[in-house]
C-alpha cells in the first residue's frame, strides 16, 4: 500500500465527509493505493457515526474510537500502530490542512528518501496575537533546544516513512516534537515543505493558550529525556558529586581552621560556612539518590497502556 492517512479528531462531525471526499479525490487522481485511519479521540458529537457511514461506503476507511479523550499524542500512537502504508501522512480533521499537498509529501519520502517531512504553514490564517506570535516564539525555542532546524514543529501535516512511525513512541503531549523523537531514534534525514494553510471552515479550535505553556514544559522534558532519559545518573549523579565536593571542601576548611589555624576562634556552628557545607552535602546526597532511583525505575518499569479503545472499523 502506498499511503496511510492518519487523522486524529475530536468533535469534527461537520468536516469529516468533506475531508474524506477531498482525500479520496487526490488518491484516485494520482492512482495511489491508500487507507484513511480516523482516530476518534473521545468525541461527544456524531463524529463516530459519520466515520461509520464513510467506512460502509469506502472499504479504505478505517476507524478507532477511544473511550474518552486521551489526547492527540495517544491518537497518533494508535494510528501509527495500525498504519500499513509505505508512507504515513498525518493531518488534522478541521480542513485547515490541504490534502492536495499529499502527492508532494509522498514524493519527498518515496523518491527523495526523506525519513520525515514536516509541513510549514508559512502563511497562516490564525490570530496574530493568540497563535502566530506565540507559535513563532515556541518554534524558535524548539529549534535552539533540539537542534532540529524546522520552522513549524506544530504543523499537523507531516509525512513519514513507515519504519519511522513504527520506531518512535508518541506519548503525553509529545506530538509537537515528533521530529525530535525521530531524530533521537536515529532518523536524521528530516525535511520541510511549505504547505497551504486554510482558515477553519467549521467549529472552533480545540486548543487554548495553555498549549504553549504546556509546549514549553514538554520541550524541557524532551530535552532532558533525549540527553539523560537512558542514563539519569549521569545528570543527577554528576550534580550530586559536585555539590558534595563543595560541601566537603567547606567542612574540611572549617576543620583545619578550627584545629590548627585558629583554635580559640568562634565555634564552628556560629560560622555561615558550616551551614553552607551542611546544606550542599545534603543536597548532593539527594541528587545522587535521585539518580540512583531513576536508574532503578528505568530498569524495572513496564510499558503501561495509555489509552483504551472502544470500537474499531475495518481493523483487526
Amino acid at each position: 500500500m502506498n499511503i496511510s492517512v492518519v487523522i486524529p479528531l475530536l468533535n469534527e462531525e461537520e468536516s469529516l465527509k468533506e475531508l474524506h471526499d477531498w482525500i479520496v479525490s487526490v488518491m484516485q487522481s494520482n492512482s495511489y493505493s491508500y487507507e484513511i485511519l480516523f482516530i476518534d479521540d473521545g468525541s461527544t458529537d456524531t463524529s463516530w457515526s459519520v466515520i461509520s457511514k464513510l467506512s460502509e461506503l469506502n472499504e479504505n476507511v478505517k476507524g478507532i474510537r477511544f473511550l474518552k479523550n486521551f489526547g492527540k499524542s495517544q491518537a497518533l500512537h494508535a494510528g501509527f500502530e495500525k498504519a500499513i502504508g509505505d508512507v504515513v501522512i498525518t493531518m488534522d480533521a478541521d480542513l485547515q490542512d490541504n490534502p492536495e499537498e499529499i502527492p508532494g509529501l509522498y514524493q519527498m519520502i518515496s523518491t527523495d528518501k526523506f525519513d520525515l517531512v514536516s509541513g510549514w504553514k508559512k502563511k497562516r490564517y490564525d490570530s496574530v496575537i493568540s497563535k502566530n506570535l506565540p507559535s513563532k516564539l515556541f518554534n524558535w525555542a524548539a529549534r535552539r533546544t533540539s537542534g532540529v532546524k524546522l520552522n513549524d514543529f506544530n504543523c499537523g501535516l507531516k509525512a513519514y516513512a513507515n519504519q519511522v512511525v513504527k520506531h518512535i513512541d508518541v506519548y503525553g503531549e509529545m506530538h509537537r516534537y515528533i521530529p525530535v523523537l525521530a531524530q533521537n531514534a536515529g532518523f536524521i534525514k528530516i525535511g520541510e515543505k511549505v504547505v497551504q494553510h486554510q482558515a477553519r471552515k467549521y467549529g472552533t479550535t480545540k486548543f487554548g493558550m495553555n498549549r504553549f505553556i504546556n509546549g514549553f514544559l514538554d520541550l524541557l522534558t524532551i530535552w532532558f529525556i533525549s540527553r539523560f532519559g537512558r542514563r539519569p545518573m549521569h545528570l543527577f549523579g554528576a550534580l550530586g558529586v559536585i555539590m558534595f565536593i563543595i560541601g566537603f571542601g567547606f567542612a574540611f576548611y572549617l576543620g583545619v581552621d578550627k584545629l590548627f589555624l585558629n583554635p580559640s576562634g568562634r565555634l564552628i556552628t556560629q560560622r555561615p560556612q558550616f551551614y553552607i557545607a551542611l546544606a550542599t552535602m545534603i543536597i548532593g546526597s539527594q541528587f545522587f539518590i535521585a539518580g540512583f532511583l531513576g536508574e532503578l525505575i528505568l530498569r524495572s518499569k513496564k510499558q503501561q497502556q495509555r489509552y483504551h479503545i472502544k470500537d474499531k472499523l475495518n481493523l483487526s
